[in-house]
């Protein structure tokens, strides 16, 4: 039997469940809004997000926080920014406080508060949630301009559809790229895609096991081909299997774009800011000034001890060598290791443990002020399926947010011919 409706999503994860609520709000009366995911269980995605504490927002977001097109992207962030999502959540009953780095997370430090909230709203608002109904294929639209949702469940028709199925990121979460090839076949085209926000995986021969649950900052350069195409300074953790921490998430959808493409290389600067040739004179100065202390002690309080014994031993250097033995050759070596060490980086720790997915639905084939696809009448897109991709702190949930505010209302408010199934079980 067909089912019908005024406005489907499908998905729903940040994106899908916002654009439900806003469709719900704005909509006339006896508009039918239904929401389908394939997931049993709504919402993973929300709860394992920031350690299961939520990263809603960032209480600062800029255009340079964000990979897609700029103006584009300025546009859709514009419509519903920073303090609108926190004036938002706040409406939902859920406060939010500012950690050091500028994050924004619910007081309760629980990501199921955020959940909560917005299966609370979209049941307030009357919106119909289908769980375990997994999207299956959407033919094109014929003369009618219905969308014939075919799903686990059966058929679903509806004249509005926005498309918040999410990308390739956390696949146990239900994420699996289906929504991508479904708007394909509907006419739009899909940029490649990729692991972005995710650890990367280093040779076993290097000393990263060594210093496995230390952070610190660090610079990282990544460069295609030669050509530099990324830098950034902040948090690097070494693990077990290679480097994390939010310096290496943000760089390393530059990497495996490079890799994918073009001859990939990432070297770390332990000084952050600090050139080949400053620090090659400041341990000449020290060398000098110093000449019968120990090589340890040329690197103190440069970086963390644990640090400096490994960054020593793999320039070739005898920690307790006195300064005045270190051959010039070696104090450059050493130089070199300090400020521009290339890292053996054999893969991405893959879609597993990628938060984010780079690349997807074009941003040009939609139009900003509506999110409607430029190509099929009624269709909107939001969120990860769109080629746009935050760095990490709340931003990819900001871009989920306002996407979905912008195509929630705009479902609601486009005219809807006569004869629609409103109000129909």
């Amino acid at each position: 039997m067909q089912a019908e409706s005024d406005i489907a999503i499908v998905g729903a994860g940040a994106a899908g469940l916002t654009a439900a609520i806003f469709a719900a709000h704005d909509a006339a009366p006896r508009t039918r809004v239904v929401l389908l995911d394939g997931a049993k269980t709504i919402g993973a995605k929300i709860l394992v997000a920031g350690g299961g504490r939520c990263n809603v927002t960032h209480e600062q977001i800029e255009l340079s926080d964000y990979n897609g097109s700029k103006n584009i992207v300025r546009n859709v962030l514009a419509a519903f920014d920073e303090e609108a999502t926190v004036a938002w959540f706040k409406s939902l009953g859920v406060t939010l406080k500012r950690e050091p780095t500028g994050k924004l997370f619910p007081t309760t430090d629980n990501a199921r508060t955020v959940l909560n909230a917005l299966l609370s709203r979209c049941a307030e608002l009357g919106v119909v949630l289908q769980a375990d109904h997994r999207v299956q294929d959407i033919p094109p639209l014929n003369d009618d301009g219905l969308f014939k949702i075919q799903h686990s469940q059966g058929l679903l028709a509806s004249r509005r559809l926005i498309m918040a199925t999410g990308g390739l990121s956390l696949p146990k979460t239900g994420s699996d790229g289906a929504g991508w090839e479904m708007v394909r076949r509907l006419g739009h085209t899909v940029t490649p895609t990729y692991p972005a926000l995710v650890p990367l995986i280093l040779d076993d021969g290097f000393f990263h096991s060594q210093l496995s649950g230390l952070s610190h900052e660090a610079e990282l350069s990544t460069f295609a081909n030669g050509k530099l195409v990324d830098r950034r300074t902040e948090s690097l953790l070494w693990t077990h299997f290679g480097i994390s921490g939010p310096v290496v998430m943000d760089a390393s959808r530059h990497w495996v774009i490079a890799h994918a493409t073009a001859t990939a290389e990432m070297r770390c600067n332990f000084l952050p800011g600090q050139t080949f040739e400053a620090v090659e004179n400041r341990l000449l100065a020290d060398t000098q000034a110093r000449p019968r202390a120990t090589a340890a002690s040329l690197l103190s309080g440069l970086v963390p001890d644990r640090l400096s014994n490994t960054l020593l031993a793999h320039a070739g250097i005898d920690r307790t060598v006195p300064l005045a033995h270190i051959s010039r050759e070696a104090r450059r070596k050493l130089t070199h290791t300090l400020t521009a060490l290339q890292l053996p980086i054999l893969r991405d720790r893959g879609w597993n443990y990628a938060e984010v997915t780079a690349g997807g639905v074009p941003l040009q084939e939609i139009d900003y002020r509506t999110m409607a696809s430029r190509k099929i009448p009624g269709l909107y897109l939001v969120g990860e399926m769109l080629d746009c991709d935050g760095r990490i702190g709340g931003f990819n949930f900001q871009w989920a947010w306002a996407t979905g505010y912008i195509a929630g209302k705009a479902a609601a408010s486009a005219p809807i011919k006569e004869g629609r199934p409103s109000g129909q079980p």
